[in-house]
């Protein structure tokens, strides 16, 4: 059985990770204690450093509390556990073993020599709230950090652990205390801790810019629109976000007909046979045990409108530009989901609903029903998104910039006939290394110029500079840069006619 397989998985050792080559120390003093890392090609690392307490025991579903202190020399030069998930499968967006509840800890990447005025760049990192790690070898931070950023990695909640709330809780819990969000409270407990610490790497807390892929780009726009993480950063990056997805209320049913979270874990619970009298029974059970099945972010089952952490769905608080007015980098890739066609009977189906006189225009948009059934889908998770909350995001006047990735590597599944969901990120890092496929110099120059556009972004709130080709604003007219095998290029509101479509629909619906 998958949970057999998993509980052992939790036992396994952090020991099975190499010891790191001899290198240079490196010490810091955060408000917990003191730190040794080590310095590698100019970059200081510091890894498993606890931004929280364990959310063990009694604190699982819990918001996170302050990390304890410790005495002595913590040594940070080997990653920590990952958070309680599901079998990587080979995804490269995931660290090694072992995992554990006991996984609150971030990475910090550092220019060797950094000073107080160093600009800082937090990365959330995605896979459908269910899985993923900060601790993997696509997240490390040195190369951004090498062009004048202080890079810090975080691990949040995952799943049900991260995502959930029952009756019971609620029951059990003060009255006021947030619920439901837990990974969003820890990402926000992050941002905290960085303000609080990251001077000591070097860093300027008045400098922050998150930013995420996928799942991370949808906690970067809830973030934008969260009370408690006001303040925390002062700029925000948006990498295939999805904004549209439908939103769960915590003991409501939502506005489409979703069911509640207090209905829909009630119900997962009965099903799977898990006996639990009251939140101190759920709390005692096995943490694999939340695991079966793990639920779809797709279908909006982790997308949690809580009242409070996360007050309303993303985009109407950007319809109401109630969202943090700050520099924006926003884009999708060229083929996102390119394996979930219209015609597919289980995952197709997010088109259903646009009505039979509305479909000719549309399909005509597209240049003809096989391009249609090939990229709507995409187009409606991701990159229609993206047009409408850069569109929204520059009507506030906060600087806005928008992108579509279309680099695709010669080794690369050709299938797609574009950029896959995901494939963004080595680019980004310059972690060409950690490629799942092999990569050329033509990579290797797509990802000298993405890096240092984000890293750009990072230090200055704008991508542009260095003798890059200048990527203007979005504003009243819809323009984006189009990242391509060929290099960068301008573009005005790509894919505007079909989109367009699917925005008027989408807003309606």
């Amino acid at each position: 059985m998958v949970i057999s397989a998993i509980a052992a998985l939790l036992t396994l050792s952090s020991s099975q990770e190499a010891p790191p080559s001899p290198s240079p120390a490196a010490e810091a003093r955060v408000a917990e204690g003191r730190l040794a890392g080590r310095v590698e090609a100019g970059v200081a690392r510091y890894l498993n450093i606890p931004y929280a307490a364990p959310p063990v025991g009694p604190l699982r579903w819990r918001p996170p509390q302050p990390a304890a202190a410790w005495t002595g020399v913590r040594d940070a030069t080997h990653r920590g556990p990952i958070c309680i998930q599901p079998p990587a499968n080979g995804d490269n967006g995931v660290g090694p073993l072992p995992m554990s509840e006991d996984c609150l800890q971030l990475n910090v990447f550092a220019p060797e020599g950094a000073t107080g005025d160093t600009p800082v760049m937090v990365w959330i990192h995605g896979g459908g709230y269910v899985n993923g790690s900060a601790t993997a070898d696509l997240y490390d931070g040195a190369a951004l950090a090498r062009q004048g950023v202080v890079v810090v990695t975080v691990n949040y909640r995952l799943g049900r652990l991260g995502f959930f709330d029952h009756p019971a809780l609620a029951a059990d819990r003060p009255a006021g205390e947030p619920a439901g969000n837990y990974g969003v409270m820890d990402m926000i407990a992050a941002l905290g801790w960085v303000r609080a610490n990251v001077g000591a790497f070097g860093g300027d807390p008045s400098q922050v810019t998150i930013f995420g892929e996928s799942a991370g780009g949808m906690a970067v726009l809830q973030l934008m629109t969260a009370p408690a993480a006001q303040g925390l950063f002062h700029r925000a990056v948006v990498q295939s976000g999805p904004p549209r997805l439908p939103a769960r209320r915590l003991d409501r049913p939502g506005p489409r007909g979703e069911p509640s979270v207090h209905d829909a874990s009630v119900a997962w619970m009965a099903e799977r046979g898990l006996e639990a009298a009251d939140a101190a029974a759920m709390r005692t059970l096995p943490a694999e045990a939340f695991l079966e099945p793990w639920p779809s972010f797709r279908r909006g089952v982790l997308n949690i409108v809580d009242g409070q952490v996360v007050p309303e769905p993303v985009m109407d608080a950007f319809a109401a530009g109630r969202q943090a007015r700050v520099p924006l980098i926003v884009g999708a890739n060229s083929a996102e989901f390119f394996w979930v066609t219209a015609d597919n009977p289980v995952d197709g189906t997010l088109d259903d609903g646009i009505p039979e006189d509305q479909r000719p225009a549309l399909i005509a948009a597209y240049g003809g029903p096989d391009v249609y059934r090939a990229h709507v889908i995409s187009d409606l998770l991701f990159v229609e998104p993206a047009r409408q909350i850069a569109r929204l995001h520059a009507r506030t006047g906060a600087p806005t910039w928008l992108y579509r990735f279309d680099v695709v590597s010669a080794a690369a599944p050709q299938e797609p006939g574009g950029a896959g969901h995901a494939w963004d990120r080595q680019y980004v890092f310059n972690t060409l290394n950690a490629s799942p496929w092999p990569t050329d110099a033509m990579d290797e120059r797509a990802a000298d110029l993405i890096s240092g556009y984000w890293a750009a972004f990072g230090r200055a709130g704008d991508p542009n500079g260095s003798g890059r080709p200048a990527w203007p604003q979005s504003g009243a007219t819809i323009t984006a840069i189009q990242f391509s095998n060929d290099g960068p290029r301008i573009v005005e509101d790509p894919l505007g006619p079909r989109l367009e479509l699917l925005a008027q629909w989408q807003d309606s619906h």
